[in-house]
């Protein structure tokens, strides 16, 4: 697409090899890099949108999948990051493309980012679908959706709905996937922030891996 070449050029200028390699082998080589540092990243693509400006919400899914399709995992990140600035016209089937963006270039980075502030925010707006969607995801045997399911409420604070959490968590809490045992870990240490005795008794009452039940309690001073 014609839209991105300006940013592809701007990226490309600003490359460095020596930084690339670095963040490729950080990421266990699953990715190209570009090597631009992500406040420079940022900078970079802000200018980008100054100068050209959006894409129409129409095409917001063809230019997210045309940089998800790049190598370079700077582009994954800006594709991840554009339809943060279309919150005011997300439609309900949006949630299509969120689910498309976690399923593909899927590492800790990218979905934790969605899972966060495309899908949390998406079920904010749309709560009569969170349960649904949610609960397929958790019943997926894909370990990105499942921990997308997992952690999308992670900025909810007194708004979680803890049932919906326990309910998701209660069904891979022997799961021998890091990724899934640090997610339940990390979701209960952050709502240890808000809900510390919720936490507690969670843990005590239901098995869990260790790493999750010590990642679980790891915010609370009185356990």
């Amino acid at each position: 697409m014609t839209y991105l070449s300006p940013l592809i050029d701007a990226l490309q200028e600003a490359s460095d090899p020596k930084d690339a390699l670095q963040m490729r082998q950080y990421m266990m080589d699953r990715f190209e890099f570009y090597g631009i540092r992500m406040k420079h990243r940022r900078e970079i693509c802000r200018l980008f949108v100054k100068e050209n400006g959006l894409p129409e919400f129409s095409d917001l899914e063809e230019v997210v999948k045309e940089c998800f399709i790049a190598p370079q995992r700077e582009l994954h990140y800006f594709g991840q990051e554009l339809p943060v600035k279309f919150k005011r016209q997300w439609d309900e089937d949006i949630i299509n493309l969120f689910e498309w963006t976690i399923l593909n270039r899927s590492w800790w980075d990218s979905v934790d980012f969605i899972a966060t502030n495309l899908v949390g925010e998406y079920f904010k707006l749309f709560p009569q679908h969170s349960v649904e969607i949610t609960t397929l995801w958790i019943n997926q045997d894909n370990f990105w959706l499942q921990r997308a399911a997992i952690l999308f409420q992670l900025l909810y604070k007194e708004e979680t709905d803890v049932d919906l959490l326990f309910s998701h968590i209660l069904k891979h809490t022997n799961q021998k996937e890091f990724f899934i045992r640090k997610a339940i870990g990390w979701a209960l240490r952050d709502l240890s922030k808000t809900m510390p005795d919720k936490v507690i008794k969670f843990v005590a009452e239901n098995e869990m891996q260790p790493l999750s039940k010590k990642e679980a309690l790891r915010k609370i001073r009185t356990v």
